[in-house]
C-alpha cells in the first residue's frame, strides 16, 4: 500500500477541518432563521403616542394640518427614526382617556406617550381631584407598560375664574413632579387668546398657530428622543 506524502495528508486534513467549519456555521445561520428571522434584521423605528382631544387631534383642520403631523415631519428632519401615532380625538375627557389608553398601549406599544388631556374637564368645571386622579391613572398605566410620559399643561379661558384657573394650571406641575415625568407647562403658550391663531370659537388654534404649539412641545420633547 502507498503512503500519501506528508504534504497531501496535510493538505486533506485543513480541508477536513474547512468543511466542518463551514458545517458549523451553516447550522448556526439556520437556526437564527428558524428561531425568528435574520440577528442583522433592523430594529424597528420607536413610537410616540400622541394622546390627546381636540387641541391635537387638528379640531377644525383635519388631522393633517395639526401639530402632531407638523411633529412627524420635525422628527425626520431632525434624523430622528420615530413614527408618531395620533391617537386624539375631539372632546375626549380624562374619563374617556383611561377608557381608550390600555388598547392604545397595547395596539401601538409606544415608547413614549405625549398625554394631552383636562381641557374639557375644565371647561366643565369638573372636581380637580377626580381630573388629578385620572391624569396620574393614565401616567402610571403608560409607565407600566414601559412608555415615558411627556405631560401637556392647559391653561382655561380666563372666564373660568382666577381661582379655578390656578388650581387647574398648577395640577399639571404638580403632578409632573409627583409623579416625575416631564412638562409642558402651557401648551398653549403664545396662541390661547391671540386672534390670529385661533379659530372663531376662540378655543381651538388655527393652522397658523399649531407651528407655535410644536415650538412649545417640542424643548421639552427632543431630551427624551433617542436616534
Amino acid at each position: 500500500m502507498v503512503s500519501d506524502p506528508p504534504g497531501l495528508l496535510t493538505l486533506r486534513v485543513k480541508s477536513c477541518a474547512l468543511r466542518t467549519i463551514l458545517r458549523v456555521i451553516g447550522v448556526l445561520v439556520l437556526a437564527v432563521v428558524l428561531c425568528g428571522g435574520s440577528a442583522f434584521a433592523a430594529a424597528p423605528n420607536p413610537t410616540i403616542l400622541v394622546f390627546g382631544d381636540s387641541l391635537s387631534a387638528g379640531y377644525g383642520l383635519g388631522d393633517a394640518a395639526a401639530w402632531p403631523q407638523l411633529l412627524q415631519r420635525k422628527l425626520q428632519e431632525s434624523g430622528y427614526g420615530a413614527a408618531v401615532v395620533n391617537a386624539s380625538v375631539s372632546g375626549e375627557t380624562t374619563s374617556g382617556g383611561i377608557a381608550r389608553l390600555p388598547r392604545a398601549l397595547q395596539q401601538h406599544r409606544p415608547q413614549l406617550v405625549i398625554l394631552e388631556l383636562g381641557a374639557n374637564d375644565g371647561l366643565r368645571g369638573l372636581p380637580l381631584t377626580t381630573v388629578r386622579d385620572n391624569l396620574q391613572a393614565m401616567i402610571k398605566l403608560t409607565q407600566k407598560a414601559g412608555a415615558k410620559v411627556l405631560l401637556l399643561g392647559i391653561q382655561l379661558p380666563p372666564n373660568y375664574g382666577p381661582a379655578y384657573n390656578t388650581r387647574f394650571t398648577e395640577m399639571f406641575t404638580q403632578l409632573a413632579a409627583t409623579q416625575r415625568v416631564a412638562l409642558v407647562p402651557m401648551l398653549m403658550e403664545g396662541v390661547a387668546l391671540q386672534d390670529r391663531y385661533m379659530q372663531a370659537d376662540g378655543l381651538h388654534p388655527n393652522a397658523s398657530g399649531q407651528p407655535l404649539l410644536l415650538a412649545n412641545v417640542w424643548p421639552r420633547l427632543q431630551p427624551l428622543l433617542t436616534r
